[in-house]
């Protein structure tokens, strides 16, 4: 007969990983930035140094600024299935336009396709570079089955 075993899930949290998984985070932002800005027209960084440092800037909002905008408007989330995410993403985008001097979006239609291109993007690249690797459990010795009635 098949084992059945629970085990306790660990949700992730964007603290949970380390220096690593804080890495890789920020390079995969990085590449969607870099290919939002050479594919949608309007949004546009100076420099390089300009467009690292809308991809920090950019990382860290989105590590703690959008979990607290996506709880308050869950309910406007949920009423139009999801979609008012690509808005929250838009407007994640312009206020980090707002913060980097040299990283410029045009408009809400741009900011809007650069935040679909971005979530599409590190959506992919997450899904490529998660660990996929189940730990180990010992297996516990069995016991002997317990007689109840022995008549």
């Amino acid at each position: 007969m098949p084992t059945i075993r629970f085990e306790r899930a660990v949700h992730e949290s964007p603290f949970h990983g380390g220096v690593r998984h804080a890495l890789m985070r920020v390079l995969i932002t990085g590449i969607a930035v870099f290919l939002a800005i050479a594919i949608v027209p309007g949004l546009e960084a100076d420099s390089l140094t300009a467009g690292i440092a809308a991809v920090l800037v950019l990382t860290f909002l989105n590590v703690i600024l959008r979990p607290i905008l996506f709880l308050l408007t869950l309910p406007l989330i949920v009423f139009t299935l999801g979609l008012f995410l690509v808005v929250l993403n838009a407007l994640l985008l312009e206020f980090t336009s707002f913060l980097v001097k040299g990283f410029t979006v045009a408009g809400f239609w741009p900011a809007v396709g650069g935040a679909l291109i971005i979530s599409l993007v590190t959506t992919i690249l997450n899904s490529w570079t998660v660990d996929r690797r189940f730990p180990d459990l010992p297996d516990e010795p069995r016991r002997p089955p317990k007689i109840v009635n022995p008549d």
